[in-house]
Parts: C-alpha cells; sequence; structure tokens
C-alpha cells in the first residue's frame, strides 16, 4: 500500500515523530494520532488526523 522508502521520510506533522504504517493508517509513534490513507496517499495534515 504504502512503500517502505516513503515511510522512512514521513514523520508526524505535529511533533515530528516517526510515523509507521497499521493496518489502513499511518500512526505516529510518539502521540498516537492516525492518519488516513487515500487512494495510496498519505493525508498528512493534522485537522485530518484521528487522535488516540
Amino acid at each position: 500500500m504504502i512503500d517502505e522508502e516513503l515511510l522512512k521520510i514521513l514523520a508526524c506533522p505535529l511533533d515530528k515523530a516517526p510515523v509507521e504504517l497499521r493496518g489502513d493508517r499511518i500512526v505516529c509513534t510518539k502521540c498516537g494520532r492516525r492518519y488516513p490513507i487515500r487512494d495510496g496517499i498519505p493525508v498528512m495534515l493534522i485537522d485530518e488526523a484521528e487522535t488516540p
């Protein structure tokens, strides 16, 4: 779904922490916000994130 190389360079826009793929969401390893993936594109907007 999401390329591993892309995941390595992505970071949470809120706290700049690394993210990881969990199911159909990209999840921040620090704050736990879950960012959606739409049509194969990560939507890394704080307003679009689901809070833990």
